[in-house]
């Protein structure tokens, strides 16, 4: 069973869940400055996500489909790396919610939002 599997439940056998997403996984806040910095040479997207929550899911699963070329994309498992949400609170000056989905161009915050409004985000 991969990553994303255990974060979002895997399928009966055979049927895995499997995302055609290439996600960049936050593990540790000095990734940030990496997130910056690919900010600088192309569009960005933080995904923070709960896995203990059923919305998070059911809104990870909807902007995997809606997400387009042209985006490099972060993914936070927020109960694994607290830490990493709230560095990213200070860092880009939002309020921790979840989920919460955040563009990023030049290391500056674009467009962000959280819950079923991420999906309403332009992108």
């Amino acid at each position: 069973m991969g990553f994303f599997d255990k974060i979002l439940g895997s399928k009966s056998e055979g049927e895995q869940k499997t995302s055609k997403v290439k996600w960049n996984e936050l593990t540790t806040v000095a990734q940030l400055e990496e997130v910056v910095a690919a900010s600088k040479e192309n569009k960005v997207v933080i995904f923070k996500h709960s896995t203990r929550c059923s919305i998070s899911a059911s809104v990870l699963n909807k902007f995997e489909k809606q997400i387009g070329e042209g985006y490099t994309l972060y993914f936070l498992d927020l109960i694994a790396h607290r830490d990493i949400s709230a560095a990213i609170a200070d860092k880009f000056k939002v309020v921790h919610q979840s989920p919460q989905a955040i563009f990023l161009e030049n290391g500056k915050v674009t467009q962000q939002d959280s819950h079923y409004g991420i999906l309403e985000l332009t992108f």
